[in-house]
């Protein structure tokens, strides 16, 4: 590495300034800041707790997840409950949600999806290409932290080509514009052009095959990946681009090694809605965080956790997800825990509700984790499983997941009489329950899906009358632009929504 180059980058360094001003970044070492130089220094890069937050909330407002009022629309009764309302949402939020056309941040406005994700870039390729050069700890130890900045910035790819490009198809990957593969931490004054799908995923699937043998087989936090995380982030990968048989042969390595279902129905909810309100029955201890959570074997917070808290309504489409397949004295905890009904008690000793009669909005008041957990492992087999291997065994995987999640569960049959669509049905149902409201699970779901004839779908938002909107299946609108604030400077091609 050039070492008058700077590692610690402000937001988005190399994308979100003009190049002219990042010269300032370069030069001597300003006062503050470190120029890594042993391993430990690379290791302290990678515990950077900026490194451990990802995402934002306004890609979800492209979901059927999500139910918006209008001005004046009647809840409860009353026309002053506010905090569903439409016209009370951030500027990308309101555009998302009515699907509209062209860019979705006001000129100049910084997309913290964007920003964040090439700042961590660039503190992952610092370490990525140069910590293999010090010459303390051991080779292995080198390796090791080489290795975990390699899934760092394949976990921050796979987020980025899946939200600002195409969904993987392999007939137009090579042709669909994907986002600028940076590799260096050298800010050299040049532009970025912007990479194919298929050249985003290559890097990804490299950084990924790197990494993996060169990772611990056990770490000491879920903030650092080892090698079952590698391999189920492969699993994710092949998911997303069709290859199923890869997909699952990666899965069931991973669980292997990383099994553990956390057991919702040991948990109730408190009368109050802020934080702790889920603690265990038996001895009252709050519902864990993500990095005390044993399911969570890669951790990064949600940037965004309580954007979403009771100032949405949930769907009418999602909540009916909830309550199929459920025996007459059944209940899918994560509906219990993670939704408020009719009305919340916003604070912490019991005061005056919030009343939204008619609505539900989600709630849990727990920190959110958009890395990798357990649930996605199993989730990703029974998908692979029901379509190009074992149905019977999809189901098993199915039902041991909702034995944790399902108050008096009732297993799917096995062996079944289901088709193979069918069975694919229950797994897409499991995983939009299992995952509503978390990161991009649902939009990727519904950008990769569409494409089949059984799943494809419209979208239709209403706000009362502030409007009504629909967005078909494969519209390009599904694809968040490239901010203005990014090709004022560094041109590139972009998709036409």
């Amino acid at each position: 590495m050039n070492k008058q180059t700077l590692i610690k980058y402000a937001a988005c360094i190399g994308m979100a300034c003009s190049m002219a001003a990042c010269d300032d970044w370069l030069g001597n070492q300003p006062k503050g800041e470190m120029i890594p130089e042993t391993l430990s220094d690379y290791q302290m890069l990678l515990n950077n707790q900026y490194l451990y937050s990802s995402l934002d909330a306004y890609p979800l407002f492209l979901t059927d997840d999500i139910r918006l009022t209008g001005r004046g629309e009647i809840v409860n009764g009353s026309s002053n409950f506010t905090d569903f309302d439409y016209m009370d949402k951030s500027e990308e939020m309101r555009n998302c949600y009515s699907f509209a056309s062209g860019d979705i941040f006001l000129p100049g406005d910084a997309d913290p999806l964007w920003n964040d994700g090439y700042d961590h870039i660039f503190t992952y390729n610092a370490i990525i290409n140069d910590v293999l050069n010090t010459t303390d700890g051991t080779d292995t130890e080198r390796r090791r932290v080489w290795g975990e900045a390699l899934v760092g910035r394949a976990f921050e790819y796979l987020n980025l080509v899946n939200l600002y490009g195409n969904h993987y198809d392999p007939a137009t990957a090579e042709t669909d514009y994907g986002v600028p593969l940076v590799l260096s931490e050298e800010m050299t004054g040049e532009q970025y052009p912007r990479a194919s799908v298929a050249q985003v995923y290559q890097q990804i699937e490299e950084d990924l095959s790197q990494a993996v043998p060169c990772l611990a087989e056990v770490t000491n936090h879920p903030f650092a990946p080892n090698q079952s995380v590698g391999q189920a982030f492969l699993a994710r990968m092949y998911l997303y681009m069709g290859n199923y048989e890869d997909a699952l042969t990666n899965a069931n390595t991973a669980l292997e090694h990383s099994s553990y279902l956390i057991d919702l129905n040991e948990y109730k909810t408190l009368d109050h809605g802020t934080w702790g309100r889920i603690v265990r029955i038996d001895d009252g201890t709050e519902y864990p965080d993500p990095q005390d959570n044993e399911e969570n074997i890669y951790t990064r917070n949600f940037s965004a956790t309580s954007d979403l808290f009771a100032v949405v309504a949930a769907s009418d489409d999602l909540l009916a997800t909830f309550r199929e397949h459920l025996a007459a004295d059944g209940a899918d905890m994560r509906k219990e825990l993670y939704y408020c009904t009719d009305s919340c008690d916003r604070t912490i000793s019991g005061g005056r509700p919030d009343y939204f009669r008619g609505y539900t909005t989600y709630m849990p008041y727990v920190y959110t984790n958009v890395g990798l957990n357990t649930p996605e492992i199993y989730l990703i087999a029974a998908e692979c499983e029901a379509r190009v291997g074992d149905v019977d065994r999809a189901l098993t995987l199915l039902n041991t997941l909702r034995d944790k999640r399902i108050r008096n569960n009732v297993h799917y049959e096995t062996p079944t009489s289901l088709s193979r669509e069918e069975v694919l049905r229950l797994v897409i149902d499991e995983r939009r329950r299992e995952f509503a409201f978390v990161g991009i699970y649902r939009l990727i779901d519904l950008k990769r899906l569409n494409r089949e004839t059984w799943f494809a779908k419209t979208i239709t938002h209403t706000a009362g009358n502030d409007g009504t909107w629909t967005l078909p299946a494969n519209d390009p609108r599904y694809i968040l632009p490239v901010p203005e604030s990014v090709t004022s400077f560094n041109p590139m091609p972009e998709y036409e929504r």
